[in-house]
């Protein structure tokens, strides 16, 4: 029994595809998935009422009280990427709500060649705690880099918030005055390596603040540290509730058997998601129960390694017809979404996590989840309550069976799991968590 939605199906908008009604066989859909490499038109962002249905009145009365006194300050977001990646949607959303709570957000996104991106996901995963060597050459390659975006770009606003490593030399563009500098991380800092971190420490303790997703990833600084969980938006391509007749069709494209159960993992061909331990646990659960697998991702302009861990999804998979792999572009957010909803189980499971905003969207779709007990998921995924928290390939299988044979009780996770996305998760919380920082950082205070 599938959970149902209050919430009633959106129309189709011009960048929900009419697929070729001449479609190849299942098969050959299967092993060469057809994508798009011509993106859609932008869909214009929601606006802040858009969302009362959902949040309710209050809700929205409260953002624009404590946005009263922050008229006409300024915010500028850096990150490293436009596309791909969760940090890459969320402020797609949030800097225009910000901006009509009249608080002018600039987003600007940093630049640099593969040597560069290349260090910097080393970095990543050496942050993850992946073993690593700190060279000379690699810290040299960061700063020069740094330092090029550095002169590239200006600061002259109120407050200035650095997103994840990758930026964060530019702090070194800071001079007397006003602003407030806030280092926003994404990652699981719980346990980094110690070259690394001693490494980027010094520009992070220039901060005025650190922001992370997750309780256990604070560190020792000598500057606050605040909570943030990353979040998602109800009303985008990727989450808003579609017509069945859309997601249908998106299924025939993929060769996606909705009449079978479908498990899916959606995350980028990264090791830490783990998609090879994926197709293996999904081996071992269908020796006991049918279903399908489906692994739909793709790649990000700030991860070089997409393309080699993808190579070796396909080689674990081999020539099974029930493995359905999707490399999909990133302006695909209405397939995925289609593909979600289409999904009997949603699963994630990462060996290092920031938070899994992939989570988040399966939870808010109302999904039982099976997903990995590592970095953000537990503020998610509550064991047994809203999902179900794994911690190897076979635990993963183990619930992959589990919950196929029962349905009654992963209908209750679904149900549960969407009502602590929208008591947590919603893109109207981030913007009450940025307002309230905001206030706090520049001293404004609503008497």
């Amino acid at each position: 029994m599938e959970p149902v939605s209050s919430e009633p199906a959106a129309s189709l908008t011009a960048s929900e595809r009419t697929f070729d009604q001449d479609l190849p066989s299942r098969t050959e859909r299967r092993t060469a998935p057809r994508t798009w490499e011509t993106p859609p038109a932008p869909v214009p962002p929601p606006h802040l009422d858009d969302y009362q249905s959902i949040v309710g009145s209050a809700v929205l009365d409260e953002l624009r009280f404590l946005a009263r006194d922050l008229k006409g300050k300024t915010l500028k977001m850096v990150n490293s990427t436009a596309v791909g990646g969760g940090v890459a949607e969320m402020l797609n959303r949030l800097v225009p709500l910000l901006g009509e709570l009249e608080v002018s957000t600039h987003w600007d996104v940093i630049t640099g060649g593969n040597d560069f991106f290349e260090v910097t996901k080393a970095f990543h995963n050496a942050l993850h705690g992946a073993e690593y060597e700190l060279t000379r050459h690699a810290q040299e390659i960061f700063l020069t880099y740094n330092e090029q975006n550095r002169q590239r770009m200006q600061f002259n606003e109120d407050v200035i918030v650095i997103h994840d490593p990758q930026p964060a030399a530019l702090i070194r563009a800071r001079q007397d005055g006003q602003a407030r500098w806030i280092w926003r991380c994404h990652i699981d800092l719980s346990n980094p390596h110690p070259q690394v971190w001693g490494f980027l420490r010094p520009f992070i303790e220039q901060y005025d603040a650190a922001i992370f997703s997750s309780q256990s990833f604070a560190r020792q600084l000598p500057i606050p540290q605040y909570l943030f969980y990353p979040c998602i938006d109800p009303l985008s391509e990727k989450n808003k509730p579609l017509d069945d007749n859309f997601v249908q069709k998106v299924c025939e494209e993929f060769g996606v058997d909705r009449s079978r159960p479908v498990v899916t993992q959606v995350s980028r061909f990264d090791r830490l998601k783990d998609p090879v331990g994926v197709v293996q646990a999904f081996k071992l659960a269908r020796k006991y129960v049918d279903c399908q697998l489906l692994l739909a991702g793709g790649g990000a302009s700030d991860d070089p390694e997409g393309a080699i861990v993808l190579q070796e999804v396909k080689e674990a998979a081999g020539d099974d017809p029930d493995i359905i792999i999707l490399d999909l572009p990133p302006w695909c957010a209405l397939e995925i979404n289609a593909l979600q909803q289409a999904s009997t189980l949603i699963v994630q499971k990462s060996i290092k996590e920031g938070f899994g905003l992939t989570v988040t969207e399966a939870l808010w779709k109302g999904k039982p989840t099976i997903a990995s007990a590592v970095g953000g998921i537990p503020n998610q995924v509550i064991d047994k309550r809203t999902g179900m928290l794994v911690h190897s390939v076979e635990g993963c299988a183990f619930q992959i069976r589990y919950l196929l044979t029962h349905s009654e009780f992963a209908a209750q996770l679904g149900r549960n799991g969407r009502e602590h996305v929208k008591e947590n998760f919603l893109m109207t919380t981030n913007v009450r968590r940025w307002l309230l920082l905001m206030q706090i950082v520049l001293g404004v205070a609503t008497v």
